[in-house]
């Protein structure tokens, strides 16, 4: 699990400066399996981001992975935009979804909570939610996982 972290750290240094100077932002990395089912995803944000982009970009990274890392076996590389509900996992991703509606699972001392609502507030230790139930304050460190939700508004019939 340790080289694991290490090898994410790595790659994180190698492909963060490629693709600012692509003038995309790096959302995530991940790196996940064992083995041939290893899968290497690679989130990326920025201003048009198509599926040409995306293509462009995933042939550029796997060019660079090849001969600037360490990365040992083989692996599945995956390019793609955060989409529209976004996985929350680090404190700049709260904070981008300051103001949105977001599911958080957390734990407790008397156990997992799940709530929905919005999110108020995000400070370097952790987020405020506020929901039907009111307010909570969540550290980082309780989180066990986090989304923002997208709710498709239904626009009225004409005449209605």
């Amino acid at each position: 699990m340790e080289r694991d972290l290490t090898e994410v750290t790595d790659i994180w240094d190698v492909v963060e400066p490629y693709l600012a100077a692509e003038r995309l932002e790096l959302d995530d990395l991940e790196l996940t399996g064992h083995g041939r089912g290893r899968v290497l995803r690679i989130t990326v944000d920025g201003n048009a981001l198509d599926v040409d982009r995306l293509a462009d970009v995933s042939r550029g990274l796997s060019r660079l992975l090849d001969t600037q890392t360490d990365l040992e076996g083989s692996y599945q590389l995956e390019v793609s935009s955060p989409g529209l509900e976004r996985k929350l996992r680090r404190p700049r991703h709260f904070a981008k979804a300051l103001g949105r509606e977001v599911v958080v699972k957390y734990g407790t001392p008397e156990g997992a909570v799940s709530r929905t609502g919005a999110l108020t507030a995000v400070d370097g230790h952790g987020f405020t939610l506020d929901d039907d139930l009111g307010q909570v304050v969540v550290p980082y460190d309780s989180v066990v996982s986090a989304r923002t939700i997208f709710r498709l508004e239904k626009t009225p019939k004409p005449g209605h």
